[in-house]
């Protein structure tokens, strides 16, 4: 006899390198994953855009693939639910069909027309001090300076496609656009609009679209879907989509929510100040949290979260893993003159075993992650990357292992502000996503963040793990405070005592770093 152990979800995790599914029992048992890879197309200006068929396109392609394997009976699984990348914008028509490519969140072309929405005769870090107060208020965040939100996709679309404006529909995140192919039906989360700053978040219990917001952010209320809780049944799968999937048409699509709340959840820190540290293309450090709170001047803010009577606590770090896909695709295997047919090995493996032989500091040699700005825990949209004290006696071993302690050295800066905003250490730390894959960048963390890491068990498929446990408290399998139960901790990584002297000199020195170097980045990087 079948329990509800042998009930299955289908999990979406749409990331800006692609779209990886999985099967996950309503208990968060992860039984096979497929992955399949979507172009990012950076363009002049700072733009970055996908095509939003290419997304529908590679999650059909990974659920077919995956559901042909059989690892569970199609008749078991009871419900698809998304977690995507979040801050994208999807202009739509009535039809649902997209009228242009996806303005996703490292997109920075909006940062003119965001500059001067916020601004006033009188500034303050570049805000008028009303309108900061409005938004700080009601929603908990303010649109960026740097225009990577969807305050500034929109803006942009609207002054420089203005065609495409006039004939969207309704303007989606990536999650509410996947939502839509699933189901046909327009809608958000809380939690994904939340990047608008148009919604009055101070009561979970009524969070809704507040009027004066609208009309600050230069938004109209009828170009935005109506809003829904990370855990409601938006409805059953299209007819066709069930149909082409060989799945029921009883199979229910469970709102779901974005990259970082689902984190949260399927980190298994869902108690308030249990933190998680995810380490995928961006990273973050992120908790839930009792009280709604922003820090403006280091870019951290209470949200709605995706257990529906929570806050929880966003910051974003620009790049993470996101460095070691430059490394290898831009530096070590870039197809030019020199090197036009050399395959590319299982290179984050090799990159592991090339920075587990390097002593702790890399020889000195310091690396910032800064390859498109930082948003935590400055906001600056022209600091740029650099590797610092290189000579000849250095190796590209060092300059491997300095890419993975910069990432730690960018969270240590992020953590400072993070533990102020809580009124507490973070101790332990979940780590998750792709590069908590990798024993040695879990170590460098806990050495360089002085944290004990808890590397979670299959931590690249926390985002699809956290979708799926949303899809369960939906249906009634489960509650929220269930979830830490099923969540198995591979290994823990305690701080190594003697890599404290190390860490604490090179950091100290990437800080002076940006100090003194920001006035050139900002003069290099300013110029159109």
């Amino acid at each position: 006899m079948k329990t509800d152990k042998d009930k299955y979800v289908l999990s979406i995790d749409l990331g800006t390198s692609g779209s990886k599914m999985a099967i996950v029992s309503v208990y968060g048992e992860v039984k096979d994953f497929e992955f399949e890879a979507v172009p990012l197309k950076l363009l002049p200006g700072g733009g970055a855009e996908q095509d939003p068929h290419d997304w529908w396109n590679a999650i059909m392609t990974t659920s077919k693939r995956l559901l042909a394997r059989g690892a569970v009976p199609a008749e078991d699984i009871v419900a698809v639910c998304a977690s995507t990348q979040w801050f994208g914008t999807v202009a739509v028509d009535e039809a649902g069909r997209p009228l242009m490519n996806a303005v996703i969140w490292m997109d920075m072309r909006g940062e003119k027309y965001n500059k001067k929405l916020i601004g006033g005769p009188i500034k303050i870090e570049g805000y008028d001090p009303l309108k900061l107060m409005k938004w700080i208020r009601l929603t908990g965040g303010a649109p960026g300076q740097s225009g990577k939100d969807p305050v500034g996709h929109i803006l942009f679309i609207k002054n420089e496609f203005p065609d495409v404006y006039e004939k969207t529909y309704t303007f989606l995140e990536p999650q509410d656009y996947i939502n839509l192919c699933l189901t046909g039906r327009f809608a958000a989360s809380y939690n994904s609009i939340a990047g608008h700053w148009a919604t009055d978040n101070r009561d979970l219990g009524k969070i809704a679209y507040d009027d004066t917001l609208l009309k600050l952010n230069g938004m109209e209320r009828d170009k935005l879907p109506d809003l829904r809780h990370s855990i409601d049944v938006l409805g059953p799968l299209k007819k066709e989509v069930a149909q082409e999937l060989g799945l029921g048409e009883d199979v229910q699509v469970v709102m779901g929510c974005p990259d970082i709340p689902a984190a949260a959840v399927g980190s298994g820190a869902v108690g308030d100040f249990e933190g998680h540290l995810y380490i995928g293309t961006s990273s973050w450090i992120v908790a839930h949290v009792p009280f709604k709170k922003t820090d403006l001047f280091h870019a951290i803010a209470s949200l709605p979260s995706a257990i529906p009577d929570k806050y929880f606590m966003v910051n974003e770090q620009e790049m993470a893993g996101g460095v070691l896909n430059f490394l290898r695709d831009n530096i070590l295997y870039h197809k030019d003159e020199l090197l036009k047919e050399a395959a590319v090995p299982d290179i984050f493996k090799v990159f592991d075993k090339i920075a587990a032989n390097v002593p702790p500091g890399s020889n000195k040699v310091i690396f910032t992650p800064w390859l498109n700005g930082e948003k935590t825990p400055v906001e600056d949209n022209t600091v740029r990357a650099c590797l610092f004290n290189l000579s000849l006696n250095n190796t590209r071993e060092d300059i491997i292992r300095a890419f993975m302690e910069g990432v730690a050295f960018n969270q240590r800066w992020a953590l400072t502000y993070v533990e102020k905003f809580m009124g507490r250490p973070m101790q332990p730390i979940h780590m998750v996503g792709g590069g908590a894959a990798s024993d040695v960048w879990c170590q460098i963390h806990a050495d360089v963040l002085n944290r004990t890491i808890k590397q979670v068990e299959d931590p690249i498929q926390t985002n699809a793990r956290g979708a799926a446990f949303i899809a369960s408290v939906g249906l009634g399998y489960m509650t929220f405070d269930d979830i830490p139960k099923y969540i198995k901790i591979r290994n823990t990584f305690e701080p190594n005592p003697d890599n404290r002297g190390i860490y604490d000199e090179l950091y100290e020195a990437y800080l002076e770093i940006y100090r003194k170097n920001k006035s050139i980045h900002k003069k290099l990087n300013s110029i159109k």
